[in-house]
C-alpha cells in the first residue's frame, strides 16, 4: 500500500482577507484581527509541512491571492488557485492535480488545527505504509487531517448539506468502509473556530496542559486590553 510518489502536504486554505476568514471569531478579535490570525495559521501550518520533508502545495481561495500569499509562505511552497464549486468539489480538484504532480503519499490538511504537530504527520505517513486511508478526527465532528496513498477522491462525495457540520468525520469513514478501503485514525484535536474554541485552547495553554499550542497564536487570542 506504499505509495511510490513524493511524500507531500497539501494545505487548503482562504486568504487572509478581513471580513471573509474566521467569521464565527469576529466577536472576540473583529474582522481585521481574524485576517490576521488566518494569516498566522497559513504560516504556521506551512513551516510545519516544510520543516517536516514534506513537497507543499497550498491550494487558495480566491484565484487572485496568489501574489498575497507568495509573501505569507516559504518560497518552496507551490500555490494552487482552488478551483469553483463546493468544498468536496474543490478538494478533489486539488488532490486530483496535487498526485498528477507526483506526490503520494499525501496529507491534505486545512490551517484549523493549531495544535497539529510535527508528531501527527509522523504517525500519519507510518499509518500509510500499512492503510489506506488516514483520519485525523476534530472535536466538532469534522477533520483536521485526510491522508491517502492514491487520489482516493470519493471520499469527498459527501452530501453539500454536510460539508462544515459535527458528521463530517463520521460520513468520511463511511464512505471509506463502502470503498473497501483500510483506514487508520490518529489523536482527537480541537479546532480553532469559535469564542469558545480559543477559550478552551487558552486556558489549556496557561495551565500548562497543552504545551503544543503556538506562542503566537496564544498571543493573537488574547483580546486588547483598553482603558
Amino acid at each position: 500500500m506504499t505509495a511510490t510518489g513524493v511524500p507531500s502536504a497539501l494545505v487548503m486554505a482562504k486568504a487572509p482577507q478581513p471580513g471573509t476568514v474566521k467569521t464565527r471569531l469576529h466577536p472576540l478579535l473583529g474582522p481585521e484581527g481574524c485576517a490576521a490570525l488566518q494569516a498566522e495559521l497559513i504560516r504556521h501550518t506551512l513551516a510545519l509541512t516544510t520543516g517536516h520533508g514534506l513537497r507543499s502545495h497550498l491550494a487558495h481561495a480566491p484565484a487572485d491571492a496568489r501574489n498575497a500569499l507568495a509573501a505569507l509562505v516559504p518560497a518552496n511552497v507551490e500555490l494552487r488557485p482552488q478551483r469553483t464549486g463546493a468544498l468536496g468539489l474543490r478538494l478533489a480538484a486539488a488532490v486530483e492535480d496535487v498526485f498528477a504532480s507526483g506526490a503520494g503519499p499525501l496529507l491534505v490538511m486545512g490551517t484549523d488545527a493549531p495544535t497539529l504537530t510535527a508528531g501527527h504527520l509522523t504517525t500519519a505517513l507510518q499509518a500509510l505504509e500499512s492503510r489506506d486511508v488516514v483520519l485525523g478526527p476534530a472535536r466538532d465532528g469534522g477533520y483536521y487531517l485526510i491522508g491517502m496513498n492514491r487520489p482516493q477522491t470519493g471520499l469527498f462525495a459527501l452530501e453539500p448539506d454536510l460539508w462544515g457540520g459535527d458528521r463530517v468525520f463520521a460520513a468520511t469513514r463511511a464512505l471509506a468502509e463502502d470503498e473497501g478501503l483500510t483506514i487508520a485514525a490518529l489523536p482527537e484535536l480541537r479546532d480553532l473556530d469559535t469564542p469558545e474554541d480559543a477559550a478552551a485552547h487558552l486556558d489549556a495553554f496557561s495551565t500548562g496542559a497543552d504545551g503544543e499550542f503556538p506562542t503566537r497564536v496564544a498571543a493573537m487570542l488574547r483580546p486588547a486590553e483598553r482603558p
